[in-house]
């Protein structure tokens, strides 16, 4: 029986109150500036340099349009090295510009792409290489990068999990050569819809700026064949006042994960990834393994927390080499990419957001610990089969 308590979804978007945004709405009706770099915007780009640590930054509509715009700057060409275990935006932005996705394994402790096993994936066509910052935390930056300049191959980090992410006292959106940033409503810092890209200096944000706008310089002379990815003055506007409370948000979401862990620990067949050496996270996700001893498979207790009104997520299940635009590709082979299925296999992410309370959490955490198989009653399980 359904659970008559309030349903829990996996994330909910943080807002400012309303009362702090009208003041920038009524900015905005005054000055008429909806877009094409207004104030708001200048604004937003300035403060996420400073609050991240990052030397420049280029806004965009979304996290999808930056990683396209980004392989687009680099004139990224052939075969991108790149993960199977992610969303599937990371691999759509590498078809829509033509380049062919090759799947690498990942690390079945930090569930990055695995920089032992790129090497092997490198041909003459290989010309980049695209991690995945999952879950927020950071991959083996300096072992990606080794192979890069080996190589001679440019690295873009998908980041859209890794906002404000400090490893070893700085930022590790400075990785590669550039990292894209989603502002998604389901992220940790959001603009309603919204991404960046971090760029290295001030040539390549100046790029990236043209592409994300037609390639417009000035009014009669286009320089590329850009496309339409500006952030709108609105979700600027917000971006600003997230900012604001980005601080407390992130401090309420370690409280979540401290709670998680403790009200989970030694829970037989159970696995709760550990949390990166020397880093500042920023708790964008609670994964959880279930393993072959837990009493219910995977499936069994993502459907058992859903009928108790509690949406996780089996984020990333399917694997995006499963897709039909990508199972037909050698690297979508599931005999290379072992640990990646597995954790597809296993993984539910709970959870977890600021304004979720210490109460739902212990009840998410009850749900899970008492888990058992259901027993069908006797008489149905003696029931004859109704005629077909």
């Amino acid at each position: 029986m359904s659970s008559t308590r309030p349903t829990i979804y996996v994330t909910q978007p943080h807002l400012p109150p309303l009362e702090e945004f009208l003041p920038s709405l009524q900015q905005i009706w005054d000055s008429k500036v909806l877009t094409n770099g207004g104030p708001f915007h200048k604004q937003l780009e300035a403060a996420l340099c400073e609050h991240l640590g990052v030397p420049h930054i280029a806004l965009f509509a979304n996290a999808t349009i930056a990683l396209v715009t980004a392989l687009q700057s680099l004139r990224i060409t052939g075969e991108v090295i790149t993960t199977p275990y992610s969303f599937v935006a990371t691999a759509h932005s590498l078809l829509w510009n033509g380049i062919k996705p090759v799947f690498v394994d990942i690390d079945p402790e930090t569930m990055n792409l695995d920089p032992a096993k790129i090497e092997a994936a490198i041909t003459p066509q290989t010309t980049a290489i695209m991690p995945v910052h999952c879950y927020g935390r950071p991959c083996d930056v300096e072992a990606i990068q080794r192979i890069a300049d080996n190589y001679n191959l440019r690295v873009i980090y998908d980041a859209a999990h890794a906002f404000g992410v400090r490893q070893h006292g700085s930022s590790i959106l400075t990785a590669g050569d550039l990292s894209v940033l989603s502002f998604h409503a389901t992220k940790v810092f959001n603009t309603f819809e919204g991404g960046a890209i971090i760029c290295p200096d001030a040539r390549t944000k100046q790029r990236i700026d043209h592409l994300k706008n037609f390639g417009f310089v000035d009014e009669v002379t286009v320089v590329a064949p850009g496309i339409n990815g500006k952030m709108s003055e609105f979700n600027a506007a917000l971006g600003l006042l997230q900012l604001k409370h980005i601080r407390a948000a992130v401090g309420r979401r370690a409280a979540i994960d401290a709670q998680y862990r403790s009200l989970l620990a030694n829970v037989r067949g159970l696995c709760i990834p550990e949390p990166a050496p020397d880093t500042e996270a920023n708790q964008s996700y609670f994964p959880i393994l279930v393993q072959e001893d837990f009493p219910l498979s995977r499936d069994e207790l993502y459907a058992l927390l859903k009928a108790q009104g509690i949406h996780g997520r089996r984020y990333f299940y399917p694997l995006i080499s499963d897709f039909p635009m990508y199972r037909g590709l050698p690297s979508a082979d599931a005999r290379g990419l072992p640990h990646a299925r597995k954790a597809s296999s296993q993984v539910i992410c709970l959870p977890i957001y600021p304004d979720l309370s210490d109460d739902d959490v212990a009840r998410i955490a009850e749900v899970i610990r008492t888990a058992q198989p259901q027993v069908m009653p006797v008489e149905s399980r003696l029931a004859p089969r109704a005629a077909a």
